[in-house]
């Protein structure tokens, strides 16, 4: 088993690189509070509506990069654990999510303990965890949902339902590490928590849609 200490800085690195507030300092660089504009969510989806496409797929980017960099440095530090690898992905990969959603940053900023809603970042740990086609599908799910109904928020939701059914399967199956389904239930269950306000308004017939503004 590896020290305590290495599980410990895991689980603070992870939590700092998720609340690196992006989407907030887009915002500022542009004389704007992203927590009072648009929906008031500090993600890329909100960025794109309010600051447009070239502040809004910067933000995307570098969310998708902390779940990347989470699972990284989780693996570098648990490698010499043999066994432990698969651990360093699910809590690297879980509390960078948390630290997204719920920004110690963005605290210290604003006053208030908030964040994004945690897509970006789930993806960016999902591709590092689960087999290419995996990812294919996924992002395919994503994009067509996308394309059909212009709801950003459906194809979120689709897209990390999909994938956590695929990695039950997979995990049923004995293809991929039991503890991959704990991880894909607790994190789409985060995500989904924090899309309850979207998920609110699509059953209204209310969910702002791709290229509307803010």
């Amino acid at each position: 088993m590896p020290p305590l200490e290495n599980l410990l800085l895991i689980t603070v690195v992870s939590y700092l690189i998720g609340s690196f507030p992006t989407a907030y300092l887009a915002g500022r660089l542009n004389n704007i509070n992203i927590f009072e504009a648009g929906s008031g969510n500090m993600g890329a989806a909100n960025t794109f509506r309010v600051l447009g496409v070239k502040w809004g797929a910067l933000v995307w980017m570098i969310d998708i990069l902390k779940g990347v960099l989470a699972v990284l440095i989780a693996r570098a530090l648990l490698y010499p654990h043999p066994g432990w690898g698969v651990w360093g992905n699910v809590i690297g990969g879980l509390i960078v999510i948390v630290g997204h959603n719920w920004s110690f940053f963005a605290a210290l900023l604003t006053g208030r303990l908030q964040g994004g809603k945690g897509a970006a970042t789930w993806w960016g740990a999902f591709l590092m965890m689960v087999p290419g086609y995996v990812v294919a599908g996924v992002a395919l799910t994503f994009a067509g949902i996308i394309a059909l109904t212009r709801y950003v928020s459906l194809g979120v939701l689709c897209a990390i339902a999909v994938g956590a059914l695929w990695v039950l399967i997979l995990s049923g199956q004995g293809q991929m590490a039991s503890v991959y389904a704990i991880y894909v239930v607790l994190t789409g269950l985060i995500v989904t928590f924090r899309h309850r306000s979207n998920i609110e308004r699509l059953l209204a017939g209310k969910e702002r849609r791709l290229g509307e503004g803010a």
